[in-house]
């Protein structure tokens, strides 16, 4: 099997085990306060990663250091807003809010590389907004929605898409130039020490032990964090993001399956046809939108970001 399979076999058994912890994670909100049961699990996947890829770390280097702590605040604002708004909303539409992560890679990429944006992929990002609209918005008597009823959980898991796609694409420019293994344990740690010192600042923390907050943490700690991190900054050495993002669409999916497996959870008609929307506009974003040259690899070849660069937009 060449590497670019192996690559694409991974990344669909990790999106798996993402997807179907939703409901396991929602569950376990039940005995522990969003950002501790966070900080929890991240710590036990730090400190995995850091025994495992210790050999790694020793030889780390500046702009390595640099590049795992910009992934790993990325990394971390994806997951502190994911958490918060998966305890006021549902599984399945937490997962496709947070899938529509990858149609803001290309709009980020544009942002800061001025990469070039074909009519497809405008196309898809624009459905896939539509969708996040309707999934959004509740229905109202009059216009195309009751904007003072949107969910507070649905904006924060927005919030958290935004901080998954620029956690994307970055990883992807830093496999390009350090160790895997660094970047994978350097996002990780990071992510877990700001979420750590987040807990006291932003919420009562609470954590009454319980058979299934021990499995959640146990479950999304080692399989969910630790492995699968590990597996996608590896696999994003052999695979373009265009393929990752793609992949990663298959997330809500497997939430969705599961939250109606376990909890009979059942979008309704406005909400399911957000919900295709945001897979549909992924799917041609992705799909028909894809250039010869994906827009990350043109954004790899642009200067780098540090303390070096004379480019502001670079800066940290």
């Amino acid at each position: 099997m060449s590497r670019s399979l192996k690559a694409h076999v991974l990344l669909v058994l990790v999106t798996l085990i993402w997807g179907t912890t939703f409901v396991l994670i929602k569950a376990a909100l039940q005995n522990s306060s969003p950002l501790l049961f966070n900080a929890v699990r991240m710590m036990l996947a730090a400190t995995l990663l850091a025994i495992f890829y210790r050999k790694q770390l020793r030889q780390l280097t500046k702009p390595a250091l640099l590049s795992g702590i910009v992934v790993g605040i990325f990394l971390f604002f994806g997951y502190a807003f994911q958490i918060t708004g998966l305890k006021l909303t549902t599984p399945s539409k937490s997962a496709f809010l947070t899938g529509s992560s990858t149609v803001m890679v290309p709009l980020i990429l544009v942002a800061l590389w001025r990469t070039r944006i074909r009519l497809w992929r405008i196309v898809g990002i624009v459905a896939a907004f539509a969708g996040l609209f309707l999934m959004t918005v509740p229905g109202g008597k009059q216009g195309l929605g009751d904007l003072a009823r949107i969910n507070l959980g649905d904006l924060l898991t927005i919030a958290c898409a935004l901080g998954f796609a620029l956690q994307i694409v970055f990883l992807g420019r830093a496999t390009q130039k350090h160790a895997f293994e660094q970047m994978a344990a350097l996002q990780v740690i990071v992510a877990a020490l700001l979420m750590a010192a987040a807990v006291p600042l932003l919420e009562k923390p609470h954590f009454h032990l319980s058979g299934t907050l021990i499995s959640a943490t146990l479950i999304t700690g080692i399989l969910g964090l630790a492995v699968g991190y590990s597996v996608q900054a590896w696999a994003q050495q052999f695979t373009p993001a265009t393929h990752t993002a793609l992949i990663f669409n298959l997330e809500p999916v497997f939430a969705w399956l599961t939250s109606f497996v376990y909890l009979h959870e059942r979008l309704g008609l406005r909400a399911g046809a957000g919900a295709l929307l945001i897979l549909a506009g992924v799917m041609v974003s992705e799909l028909l939108g894809n250039a010869s040259q994906s827009e990350l690899e043109l954004a790899r070849a642009a200067p780098d970001y540090g303390p070096d660069n004379e480019n502001p937009r670079f800066r940290v």
